[in-house]
């Protein structure tokens, strides 16, 4: 593996995921523009819906593509992992549909939805669950043409559907005059645009991917899922986070404050889109390198991703360190002082955490690229459940809307020294 070879991988799923972070941007500025601060709250509310529709579509899909790269190094074979995965993403994405038809209003109230927010987010959040089947769908289809040596289509896939959103999402909302439910509806349909690019690929003599008659199988979906950990947590942090914060904010600032966190976690997600694709086009060499035993190989891929992840994090900072009340500005349409006073000093709180976060995402993508689950596990947990939960509810009682903001730094601190304790301890076994 050369350097030019992993940046072959890295490029197109670093640029892919940026792809994805863009539409999710406009969809913001848009609704902020159409619904003002309510309508990004209502937005905020919705997210660990997206978190966790995307958590499990990534566990299963990531999780069986990387199997896929490792057996086929080690075996010659796929065991029908790319179908099986299919057919788990379906399965998993009509609970969430039928969730949607019947309990949308009870579950946006369990994620802190009041009143007017119901009334604002109460469509929104309905076609999203109702779209929930082609979201699984669209992540797996497209971890699995990576994975299969086609990374510049799934990048392509990645970034057309995006740009197909952003450009729906202004027609929907604004000539069409559809509002939210616009938005909505234009991310719902963009996973057939990528499923439709990768298509390309599947149909392609390159492709060794195959649809076959089958028999669903639990017991590979969980041999699969053990490395799949990573990508449900890092999805599915992001939820929670903005679950667990939306409920501080709403004590501590109201609207308001759950808006200026809207703000902060939406230019994070470029970060995190970022780092995460970085992890993500590792996975595939790494994958490769370690069923064919190439531990230097495996050793380039994990410092090279590491100096590329730590770059990003730190020119983002910079970035918000120098510019934070003009992004803030960009989805603050109404105007409002005090959302800007609570979301300029936040975001650039929150964003120290991407300097500890850079390292954690590369050795928890690292780790379950090469087969070693448990490792990840530990850390993918830490860094998205437990850690970030117990500084948020701790800190915002001793400094209130100041420990919120910090609470994302200091439990990507905590656990960048798990993660190397846990590298003292394989070490020392």
């Amino acid at each position: 593996m050369t350097k030019k070879e992993l940046r072959n991988y890295l490029l197109p799923a670093a640029a892919a995921t940026v792809g994805t972070s863009l539409y999710i941007l406009a969809d913001t500025f848009f609704i902020s523009v159409a619904a003002g601060e309510k309508g990004i709250a209502a937005l905020n509310i919705a997210l660990p819906l997206y978190g966790l529709i995307y958590a499990i579509g990534g566990m299963v899909g990531i999780g069986s593509a990387t199997r896929f790269s490792l057996e086929r190094e080690t075996k010659g074979k796929n065991l029908g992992y790319f179908p099986n995965a299919l057919f788990w993403c379906l399965a998993f994405g009509l609970v969430f549909t039928l969730s949607g038809a019947f309990f949308t209003k009870d579950i946006m109230k369990a994620l802190g939805a009041d009143g007017d927010i119901l009334t604002v987010g109460y469509e929104y959040t309905f076609i999203i669950l109702a779209f929930s089947p082609l979201f699984m769908l669209g992540s797996t289809v497209t971890a699995f043409v990576r994975n299969d040596g086609s990374p510049k289509t799934a990048m392509a896939a990645t970034l057309l559907s995006g740009l197909f959103n952003i450009a729906f999402d202004y027609i929907l909302m604004f000539p069409l005059n559809l509002g939210m439910k616009g938005a909505a509806l234009a991310t719902g349909f963009s996973p057939v645009v990528s499923m439709s690019i990768c298509l390309t690929h599947l149909l392609s003599k390159k492709s060794t991917l195959r649809l076959f008659p089958f028999l669903p199988s639990f017991k590979t979906l969980l041999h699969s899922c053990g490395l799949g950990i990573s990508a449900f947590v890092g999805e599915i942090s992001g939820g929670i986070t903005t679950m667990v914060f939306n409920y501080i904010l709403i004590g501590l600032g109201g609207n308001t404050a759950v808006a200026a966190y809207g703000v902060t976690a939406n230019a994070a997600i470029v970060v995190n889109s970022l780092l995460g694709g970085i992890s993500q086009g590792l996975q595939p060499p790494a994958s490769q390198s370690a069923g064919r035993g190439d531990r230097p190989s495996l050793r380039l891929i994990y410092s090279c991703s590491l100096k590329w992840a730590l770059a990003v994090a730190l020119i983002s900072l910079g970035g918000v360190l120098l510019f934070a009340e003009g992004v803030v500005a960009i989805f603050n349409s109404s105007g409002s002082r005090l959302m800007a006073e609570y979301a300029c000093p936040g975001i650039r709180m929150y964003f120290t955490g991407f300097v500890f976060a850079a390292v954690n995402i590369i050795t928890c993508g690292f780790y379950s690229a090469v087969g070693r689950g448990r490792e990840s596990s530990v850390i993918a947990l830490s860094r998205g459940l437990v850690a970030i939960t117990a500084f948020a509810l701790i800190l915002s009682r001793v400094w209130g809307l100041t420990g919120v903001w910090l609470s994302f730094a200091f439990s990507e601190g905590f656990t960048l020294l798990l993660s190397l304790f846990v590298r003292a301890l394989r070490r020392q076994s």
